[in-house]
């Protein structure tokens, strides 16, 4: 249970580099919960970001187990707070300062420049969670299908994140 004050500061810093979602984080994410704190293995970590895709409400509630394994129910709580808390103050801090500089000419140079990061930001998070997900040709089928899916037709990803594991069920058990 004395792992609460390292709950909070991980996780108040990773609300800071969501810039673009929550997989901006996950880099980060895996470096300070399987890394350096060993909260939990790679494998867990990426199995806990499945499973936020197929919940409802922000794919990054994932987190909640972390904070209930390292520190209990304290710890997931203090992991909510820290990681939701200082993104939304700050959200909501500059939703409120961009309103008033509407007029300010480098306001649409700033929004093009953090369009690219936050996409590089989320790549960069997508071939993180991939050198754990991604381990043999049958995984790599899966995860080009469920790309050109998606590219190709609306899709739920719930529905898809539903079919790849009757897949893995089927193709593993």
């Amino acid at each position: 249970m004395h792992q609460w004050g390292a709950l909070v500061r991980v996780f108040a810093y990773l609300s800071l580099l969501t810039v673009g979602g929550g997989m901006a984080a996950f880099p980060e994410l895996k470096a300070e919960s399987v890394e350096v704190h060993q909260w939990l293995t790679f494998s867990q970590l990426v199995h806990l970001y499945s499973v936020g895709q197929l919940s409802p409400g922000p794919n990054m509630m994932m987190i909640v187990p972390i904070g209930d394994w390292a520190g209990g129910i304290v710890g997931a709580i203090l992991v909510v707070l820290a990681f939701f808390g200082p993104t939304g103050l700050l959200t909501f801090g500059v939703g409120r300062a961009w309103n008033r500089l509407e007029a300010w000419p480098w306001r649409a140079s700033i929004q093009k420049g953090l369009a690219p990061v936050s996409i590089g930001l989320l790549l960069a998070g997508c071939f993180s969670i991939a050198k754990g997900a991604i381990f043999g040709l049958d995984t790599a089928a899966i995860a080009v299908g469920v790309l050109l899916i998606l590219l190709r037709y609306k899709v739920n990803p719930a529905l898809l994140v539903l079919g790849g594991a009757a897949v893995g069920l089927l193709a593993y058990l």
